[in-house]
């Protein structure tokens, strides 16, 4: 029985990855109110100077007043816009802290989009009634902010809120969708039956025993037998006398 340590790669749901891609597009819009932004801020701070000209009220405080409020909200929006382009960079890995912080920080943008739209939509200063120390009126602020800005602002400020608006939260609604829980949900090592053949890891596999030299029988050794050495000379006996009669020098005579 094979244990697995490996975990197997996840497939990424389609919505997860088109959830990040709207994250992307919002971060884009985000950039490019902020261009939109800085670069009216000048006709935008003497629209304000001249509206409250002859007034009791200061216009030039008012327009560093709404400078900052103006550039500043614009900024804190593209940092979340940021963080929400990280967020989306995680949950492509599906990473479930990721997507539960997506969100969080997601419900926040859409009430700050959302209640941007809904100022511009009544007139941004247009909220109706004068000031009591005999300032311009809002309907006289909203009237010279659009004589200063281009005619093209207003529009296309609009336009980029109601797509930011509605990216952020298909992009919510697709990493809440069931078909994306399995992704983000953690994977545990799983078990694999043993493969019939397959052998330990780190163990060589051996078909039998190691192979040895193959002795049949003893170790060979000489087998002549006892050594051979040159037989002993023979000794000379008295009745070792040859005979006469067979052809070798005669002894000599004795006397």
């Amino acid at each position: 029985m094979v244990d697995s340590q490996s975990t197997p790669a996840r497939q990424r749901p389609s919505i997860v990855s088109i959830s990040s891609y709207l994250l992307f597009l919002f971060l884009a819009l985000q950039v490019i109110s902020l261009i939109i932004t800085l670069s009216t801020f000048g006709k935008t701070r003497d629209a304000l100077r001249a509206a409250y000209e002859g007034s009791a009220t200061d216009g030039e405080q008012v327009a560093d007043v709404f400078a900052v409020i103006g550039i500043g909200g614009s900024i804190v929006l593209l940092l979340l816009a940021v963080v929400l382009g990280v967020l989306a960079l995680f949950n492509n890995q599906g990473r479930n802290g990721a997507r539960i912080t997506t969100w969080i920080v997601g419900g926040i943008m859409v009430c700050c989009v959302g209640g941007g739209l809904l100022s511009n939509a009544a007139g941004g200063f247009n909220t109706g009634g004068g000031t009591p120390d005999g300032g311009p009126s809002p309907e006289e602020i909203q009237r010279r902010l659009e004589e200063a800005l281009p005619s093209w602002v207003t529009p296309v400020s609009l336009l980029l809120g109601v797509l930011s608006l509605i990216a952020l939260i298909a992009a919510l609604v697709l990493l809440a969708l069931p078909k994306a829980n399995p992704f983000f949900r953690k994977q545990t090592a799983g078990w694999e039956p043993p493969t019939p053949g397959a052998s330990y890891p780190g163990n060589p596999q051996a078909p039998g025993q190691p192979g040895y030299p193959q002795a049949s029988g003893e170790p060979g050794y000489p087998s002549s037998g006892e050594p051979s050495y040159p037989p002993p000379p023979a000794a000379n006996r008295p009745d070792d006398t040859p005979p006469t009669d067979r052809p070798g020098s005669t002894p000599p005579p004795t006397s």
